[in-house]
C-alpha cells in the first residue's frame, strides 16, 4: 500500500542517521524548522557506535596543515568544510554535550570514558528536545515525482519536503546500513558519482598453506612499510599489522590502503617493501646476518642477532627464494626491504570506509546537487577518503554542518 503524508509538506527531510545526518538535523532544527530524520535501521548511529567499540576516536590534535593532507586529492574541498567546523570546534561541541575529551599519546582525541554511546545519547536527547522527529526502519527507495519514497514495515510511504539532506554513507558495513544502494537512484537523476571503492581495508596475498596455517593471526610489530605510488612518489609509514589467512590487515596497511588500492587497479598488483628491523642500519644488519651462526638455525640466528621474532623470519622464508638463505648478503638486504606482493583489496563490505561517491563537482559550495536544487549531500557518500585516526569522523561532522547551513540559506533565498 502507499500512504501519503502531507503533514511533512514544507518540512526538511534528512535521510541517514549517522554523524553527518544528525549534525545537519541539529543545525536545521536550531533555526526552528521542523526536521524529520529517516533511517533504514532500527536505531540511528549504528556505525558510529561500532567505530567507538575499541575507543571513540573523535578527531586528531595535529596541526591543521598536516591534518588536511590526510585527505589527499580532496584536501582543498575538505579544507573549506573544516573552516567552519574543524577539530577544535568538534571538541568544543562535544564538551557542550557534557562529553569531555583528551588527547592520547598518538595525538588522537577521545572522550574521557573512551565510549561512543554516552555522546550519542546526549546528542539524541538534544535533537529530540529541539523537535527532531525520528523515523526508523524507513528505507529510502527514491522519488515519485517530487515526493520521497520509503519502504517501511507498514508499507510504502510518500513524503513531501521543501529540502532534503542525503547522508546515506558509503558502501562499507552494509549490515549497519551503509550499502551504497543510493548510487543508482542518484545516477538516474544525472548526478555525477565516482565509483565506490574500499578504503582503510585489508589486502589479499597468495600465502602458502604452510605459512597460513602457522602464521595467520600473528602481528608484525614495529615495521616500516614503503611503496611507490602510481605517480612514482615514495611513501613510507611505520607501524604494525596482522597476517591473515588470505593476506594482511591492520593499522599500517589501512594507512597505505589508498595508494596500494590504486596501484593494484593500475598494474594488477602492488609491491609493499617491509623493513623488518627499524632502527638498525643496513650496515648493522649486514654485519649481524653475516656473523657466523655455527649450528644455529636461521630463526635462532636472526632472533639472537637482530631480535627478529618468529613471524618475521617466517615472512622472510615465505617471500624469498630458498637460495637467499644461502646468500647472507641477499638475506640481509631483504631484512631491510622485503617485497610483499598484494594481489587485491578485500571486498568493500569488509572495509572500514569507502572511497568514491558524489563528486564535489556535482555540488555547489553548500553541498547542494546542481542537478537537483533543494537536495543536499553529506558524509561518507561524498567523493573523499581519509585514514583512520579521527579524520573520517571530523569530515563527516563538518560536511553535515555545511549541508544543514546550506539548507537554511537555500530556503531563505526562496522567501
Amino acid at each position: 500500500m502507499t500512504k501519503n503524508n502531507n503533514k511533512n509538506a514544507g518540512k526538511v527531510a534528512i535521510i541517514g542517521g549517522g554523524p553527518a545526518g544528525l549534525m545537519a538535523a541539529e543545525i536545521i532544527a536550531a533555526s526552528g524548522l521542523q526536521v524529520d530524520l529517516y533511517d533504514a535501521m532500527p536505531s540511528v548511529g549504528r556505525k558510529f557506535l561500532l567505530a567507538g567499540k575499541g575507543g571513540m576516536n573523535l578527531t586528531h590534535s595535529e596541526p591543521l596543515e598536516p591534518f588536511l593532507q590526510r585527505y589527499a586529492g580532496r584536501q582543498n574541498e575538505i579544507a573549506g568544510l573544516l573552516q567552519d567546523f574543524g577539530p577544535d570546534a568538534l571538541r568544543a561541541w562535544a564538551e557542550e554535550l557534557g562529553i569531555a575529551t583528551f588527547v592520547g599519546s598518538s595525538g588522537r582525541v577521545f572522550p574521557t570514558d573512551m565510549k561512543a554511546a554516552p555522546l550519542l545519547r546526549a546528542w539524541l536527547h538534544r535533537l529530540r528536545s529541539a523537535g527532531v522527529r525520528f523515523h526508523q526502519r524507513h528505507r529510502w527507495t527514491g522519488w515519485s515525482g517530487s515526493d520521497l519514497r520509503f519502504s517501511t514495515p507498514d508499507g510504502d510511504l510518500s513524503v513531501q519536503a521543501d529540502a532534503v539532506v542525503l547522508a546515506l554513507g558509503g558502501a562499507s558495513w552494509a549490515r549497519l546500513g551503509s550499502d551504497g544502494a543510493w548510487v543508482p537512484l542518484l545516477q538516474e537523476k544525472n548526478v555525477q558519482i565516482s565509483p565506490l571503492r574500499p578504503a582503510n581495508c585489508g589486502f589479499d596475498v597468495q600465502w602458502s598453506e604452510h605459512f597460513t596455517q602457522r602464521q595467520a593471526g600473528q602481528p608484525l610489530t614495529s615495521v616500516i612499510a614503503s611503496l611507490q605510488d602510481v605517480n612514482g612518489n615514495s611513501i613510507t609509514r611505520q607501524g604494525q599489522f596482522v597476517i591473515t589467512a588470505g593476506g594482511v590487515e591492520g593499522s599500517l596497511i589501512y594507512a597505505l590502503s589508498a595508494p596500494l588500492r590504486d596501484l593494484i587497479a593500475a598494474q594488477g598488483e602492488a609491491v609493499l617493501y617491509l623493513d623488518l628491523a627499524p632502527g638498525k642500519s643496513q650496515a648493522r644488519v649486514d654485519e649481524e646476518v653475516m656473523h657466523p651462526r655455527g649450528s644455529r638455525s636461521w630463526s635462532s640466528h636472526l632472533q639472537g642477532r637482530l631480535g627478529l621474532d618468529g613471524v618475521k623470519t617466517a615472512l622472510l622464508r615465505e617471500c624469498l627464494a630458498a637460495e637467499a638463505f644461502q646468500q647472507p648478503q641477499l638475506l640481509a638486504q631483504a631484512v631491510k626491504s622485503l617485497p610483499v606482493r598484494l594481489k587485491a583489496a578485500r571486498p568493500i563490505d569488509e572495509a572500514i570506509s569507502s572511497a568514491g561517491g558524489v563528486t564535489f563537482e556535482a555540488m555547489d559550495k553548500a553541498l547542494m546537487l546542481r542537478e537537483m536544487p533543494g537536495v543536499f549531500c553529506a558524509g561518507e557518500m561524498l567523493d573523499w577518503e581519509a585514514p583512520t585516526g579521527g579524520y573520517l569522523l571530523t569530515a563527516c561532522f563538518a560536511s553535515g554542518r555545511r549541508a544543514g547551513s546550506g539548507v537554511l540559506e537555500w530556503l531563505q533565498s526562496k522567501n
